[in-house]
């Protein structure tokens, strides 16, 4: 006979089913014994195979699962606070539906959350390796190499205890994608909870080919992100270069627009502001793929990029560029 359950792995899922069936796969391939963990999926308003998908899980019988329905979809905010409350364990464990678990996962977070005091858990991100043929300039994944600064629910832990000291996920203000786990991770330290970056408790994040059109959408999405530095301004501090640009790319897109805009100015201080940029594109072809032929598309990816900065600065009263 087990016991109660020790920690709650919970995320939402969304018309992802085959990268359900994965995670779902890996969370019976942990090394934490089965009983000690107990697992919440939210089905945030899916219009797929997931209900299949999790009712074929249910039958199988070796997760302790329980299964939530959104209908109709309220947010990635609202799924997860519905899931960590029908949750029993005093620990949760957020992922998401295009990761896989690394067998370790559990219990090395388990053991971090265990003996920190209070702290919550950030463990490591990495590109799924079984998924490393299909990066390129227009695929999307994750990498998270050390603690912060936007505490992604990919790969996050937190006592049950400080989830309901603040309240869980903002869901009035975060209805959309974009920012949500950085406010609860930043809420929690301000409500004195630590935080420790534990590389063994890892995560595989899926690649995603979201083609040319599909790489520029999510580029316009970020718009929302930049709620966090208006809110956030020891987060605004220490990670905007310059106190002002979202990414370094953007500073140095910046400076290409400036040697533009300066047509009057000497030669050689227009080429000083321009090249860093230039050689930048250079190497994004070299590193991503593509090569020189697809610096104008690097080049666009960046500007539309940088409008969804500027938009967010507009709507939430903060410069962020």
């Amino acid at each position: 006979m087990t016991g109660p359950a020790r920690i709650a792995v919970v995320f939402a899922t969304h018309n992802r089913a085959r990268r359900l069936e994965a995670l779902l796969a890996s969370l019976r391939r942990q090394t934490l014994p089965a009983g000690s963990f107990e697992v919440v999926v939210v089905d945030d308003a899916s219009g797929d195979d997931t209900p299949e998908v999790l009712e074929r899980e249910r039958l199988r019988g070796e997760l302790d699962l329980t299964l939530l329905r959104l209908d109709p979809g309220e947010g990635p905010a609202a799924a997860r606070n519905a899931g960590w409350r029908a949750a029993k364990a005093p620990l949760v464990a957020f992922t998401d539906d295009d990761c896989r678990a690394d067998p370790r996962w559990l219990e090395a977070g388990l053991e971090a959350l265990e003996s920190g005091g209070g702290a919550f858990v950030q463990g490591r991100t990495e590109p799924d390796p079984d998924e490393s043929g299909l990066a390129g300039p227009f695929s999307r994944t994750l990498s998270i190499g050390r603690l912060g600064p936007f505490f992604q629910t990919c790969n996050v832990m937190y006592p049950r205890e400080v989830l309901e000291r603040v309240g869980g996920f903002d869901q009035q203000t975060f209805t959309v994608p974009g920012g949500e786990d950085a406010d609860l991770a930043w809420r929690a330290m301000g409500s004195g909870a630590g935080a420790v970056f534990v590389p063994e408790a890892r995560v595989f994040h899926a690649v995603s080919r979201l083609g040319p059109v599909g790489k520029l959408r999510v580029a316009w999405r970020w718009h929302e992100t930049m709620r966090i530095f208006a809110l956030y301004p020891d987060l605004r501090r220490a990670e905007l270069t310059h106190g002002v640009f979202w990414k370094g790319s953007h500073y140095l897109l910046f400076r290409l627009l400036l040697a533009l805009a300066l047509r009057r100015a000497p030669r050689g201080l227009r080429i000083w502001l321009a090249r860093p940029y230039l050689l930048h594109l250079l190497e994004r072809g070299r590193v991503e793929g593509g090569g020189p032929a697809l610096a104008p598309y690097y080049l666009l990816h960046d500007l539309v990029e940088m409008a969804a900065a500027i938009r967010g600065s507009a709507r939430y009263r903060t410069l962020v560029l």
